[in-house]
């Protein structure tokens, strides 16, 4: 290859870079113009009358609250007790142990004083087998199902063939609700008479606030910048990106660490797969598609306001685990829906909310590598335009460091959730070195996770090496 001819690759690559991140921008733009009039509306709202409306409300659904856990004796005690205070009139919590080879089932079982029962679970889906049940004497609506381990998904299966209840809400092993969390994320289901089938709430970093049994008391942030950078991303994540996709009802990701199913519309589509990494993005596709082709009316929304606090990854290893696993995931679930990817049968699902998947979620990876190497490539080599190579360094900046930065001044104007100023603006200024640093690391591990799906190599549960979120005394 000629000099001329590798100088010419290198610049029409810059071109097609910067064409991307401007259409990019513009599409967050556009979910974000999408989203201000709900986000301004949100702000007005007194939540807690509206809160004890639906306490009060005779029609409120019982729920059956859904734990997969795995290797998670640190955490799993607070997480049932963080259920069990909840502010909701009929529930029952299943903890379901998916094959720990630590003391997650032991832990339970002392704290709650729990004994053996008779299980009658029923076959909605095949799932490894349930080994043994337990009820607690002292809480007699929560359980403990013990199993032979089959991943996230098969556990989440157990716990809906066990479940009594026409709704379920399936939460981490590891988070820990706000008491009035369910009742918010209820509330829509409730309010619309059936049109609403599935709803997801708002997930927040808990690392560095104080959480005793099961409550937080305190929000504090905690002193590591990944930790931070962590919060900051998902200010940018559920305010921007999730929001205005739900409002055009075409959201295809739930959170797994908190999201509400109408358990006869899961049933209909088949139950959580186990052969994903995905399972909780695979699901929510998969009852998209099945309501388009049933030609229903009914919806999936995301709720601003109930949040859901979950231990961040607080080592780059760990960290790296889970964006690997993450973007794996998603692969996977938009190769086995690839026949939906433009089909107008299903509409927006189809013809927006895959391809924005597939190239700003999926591929943003690809792109941004050869942003850097743009960028890299004409400042120490000279081998790419100055032109080039300042507006590819500006829209880098811009696509990553200042959405996250507006992120974060949305999320304190709408909810006012940050103990004081000083960490608003620490935040802020974290949020603007996001492309210097951190956004490159995600690049990479993103790439990573892409060529984990290519190589078809299998992917497990993981492990975080969990610290704890809560003081339990």
């Amino acid at each position: 290859m000629s000099v001329d001819l590798f100088y010419r690759m290198l610049e029409i690559i810059g071109y097609l870079v910067i064409i991307y991140m401007v259409v990019v921008a513009i599409v967050y733009l556009w979910l974000f113009l999408i989203a201000s009039p709900h986000i301004r509306k949100e702000r007005g709202l007194h939540r807690e009358e509206l809160i004890e409306d639906t306490a009060i409300n005779t029609d409120t659904f019982p729920v059956s609250i859904l734990v997969p856990a795995y290797n998670e004796e640190v955490g799993v005690v607070s997480t049932a007790r963080s259920m069990l205070a909840l502010n909701y009139p009929q529930s029952e919590v299943i903890v379901i142990d998916d094959g720990s080879k630590d003391k997650t089932a032991e832990k339970m079982i002392d704290t709650f004083a729990m004994e053996r029962m008779e299980l009658a679970v029923r076959r909605h889906f095949k799932t490894q087998d349930i080994l043994e049940g337990y009820q607690s004497t002292t809480h007699p609506n929560l359980y403990l199902l013990r199993k032979e381990n089959g991943g996230k998904a098969d556990a989440l299966n157990a716990g809906i063939n066990f479940s009594k209840y026409p709704y379920f809400a399936a939460i981490d092993g590891d988070s820990i609700l706000d008491r009035d969390a369910l009742l918010k994320t209820m509330k829509p289901i409730i309010d619309s008479n059936g049109t609403v089938t599935a709803t997801g709430g708002t997930v927040r970093i808990a690392n560095g606030s104080k959480i005793t049994k099961g409550v937080v008391e305190r929000i504090g942030l905690p002193k590591q910048p990944m930790l931070l950078m962590q919060i900051v991303e998902y200010f940018r994540a559920f305010l921007i990106g999730r929001l205005g996709l739900s409002k055009l009802n075409i959201l295809l990701i739930i959170s797994g660490a908190f999201g509400v199913f109408e358990k006869e519309r899961v049933i209909k589509a088949g139950g959580y797969d186990s052969n994903t990494v995905g399972e909780d993005m695979e699901l929510i596709v998969r009852i998209h598609r099945s309501l388009k082709d049933e030609k229903s009316r009914q919806r999936i929304e995301y709720i601003q306001d109930p949040v859901c606090w979950t231990e961040a990854p607080s080592t780059f290893s760990s960290l790296r685990a889970q964006r690997k696993r993450w973007q794996k995931g998603l692969a996977e679930t938009l190769w086995k829906h690839k026949k939906m990817m433009l089909h107008p049968r299903y509409k927006g699902i189809g013809m927006f909310s895959l391809p924005y998947y597939l190239f700003v979620e999926l591929l943003s990876a690809i792109f941004e590598i050869l942003g850097y190497v743009i960028i890299i490539s004409g400042v120490f080599f000279s081998f790419v335009s100055t032109e080039i190579t300042i507006v590819v360094g500006l829209l880098t900046v811009c696509y990553g460091s200042m959405i996250s930065s507006l992120a974060v001044l949305l999320e304190e104007w709408t909810y006012h959730k940050n103990p004081d100023p000083k960490s608003v603006i620490l935040l802020y200024l974290w949020a603007l070195s996001e492309s210097f640093w951190y956004r490159p690391l995600l690049v990479w591990w993103r790439c990573e996770g892409l060529f984990l799906f290519l190589s078809k190599r299998k992917s497990s549960w993981g492990n975080m090496n969990r610290k704890g979120l809560s003081q339990d005394f």
